[in-house]
């Protein structure tokens, strides 16, 4: 077993129960110990019985899961944290349905704690830089698949799915967005949001990069002939990020929905940067924990 990783005894070594579990999460979500999630303060605040923590100034009672993805979920929160554990370190992914099989929930529950999770995983607001290559995809079911009055297609033949531009930092971290659709206009204003100008793009010759020159260096590789590397240039690395991102929704999660999508692709570019498998798998888990806070989401509100 590599170094970085470890094992599902010794992950119940160190989280055996729900106690284990949440000063594991108060340490991580409250440094300099509990605050109240109305008031945003530390001061006035009295520990009560089984991790609840009462609030003097606003006289509310409050856990660690206030104002968290597990807030009002029934999960145990050392269950939760076996939940991320499977999440970071599935390449690829893990079914609702095999996370019910795990944890031992319903497979809609199961669902509900993967969405919550996925929830998490879209914080990141830093810009990337250096060289940055840049390729855009199209996400959703395959058409060959479905009936023909089932086939719906777009403008120029392109079929109607989820439109994502993603940008991989050279040797870095990997963004990638849900767009309307690949339009020269839609792809600066994408690639403006995410990196720093003066960096350098790579992309293919379609078209709608045409613009990006006015605020990036642009280099360009032709794959309409074949030419995948030219004096350095290439998109090859944002290009496996899609491989690998193909092969997790077809063969785990076998369909999602153009209104989860965002979440799915969220889920896999975090895998790429604060998940990678180089980091042990007690920091990446340290990293998802942060990204709990302030990311609650009811049931309701999921699936309107």
């Amino acid at each position: 077993m590599s170094k970085s990783t470890i094992s599902t005894v010794k992950f119940f070594e160190i989280f055996p129960n729900v106690e284990f579990a949440r000063q594991y999460l108060e340490a991580r979500l409250w440094p300099n110990g509990p605050v109240c999630p109305k008031c945003k303060i530390t001061e006035h605040i009295t520990p009560r019985k089984a991790g609840f923590y009462r609030c003097n100034t606003c006289r509310r009672d409050f856990t660690i899961r206030m104002g968290t993805i597990f807030e009002r979920s029934h999960v145990p929160l050392h269950i939760w944290l076996y939940a991320m554990y499977l999440l970071l370190t599935a390449r690829k992914g893990i079914s609702s349905m095999q996370l019910a099989k795990e944890i031992g929930i319903t497979q809609k529950s199961a669902w509900f704690v993967l969405q919550r999770l996925r929830e998490a995983c879209g914080n990141d607001m830093e810009k990337l830089r250096g060289i940055v290559e840049v390729d855009e995809v199209y996400l959703g079911g395959k058409e060959n698949n479905k009936h023909m009055s089932e086939r719906m297609y777009g403008d120029a033949g392109v079929p109607s799915k989820t439109a994502v531009v993603g940008m991989r930092e050279r040797g870095g971290r990997t963004k990638a967005v849900i767009v309307d659709g690949p339009g020269a206009t839609m792809l600066t204003n994408t690639v403006v949001a995410n990196v720093e100008k003066g960096s350098t793009i790579h992309t293919d010759e379609y078209r709608g990069y045409s613009h990006i020159g006015k605020e990036f260096i642009h280099r360009t590789v032709n794959h309409s002939q074949n030419q995948y590397v030219r004096n350095g240039v290439t998109t090859n690395s944002i290009e496996s990020v899609w491989a690998v991102m193909r092969r997790g929704l077809h063969g785990v999660y076998h369909h999602a929905s153009k209104k989860h999508m965002g979440r799915y692709v969220n889920e896999f570019t975090w895998r790429l940067n604060d998940g990678r498998v180089q980091r042990h798998t007690l920091e990446r888990l340290d990293s998802f924990v942060q990204a709990v806070a302030g990311k609650h989401i009811t049931y309701e509100k999921l699936i309107a």
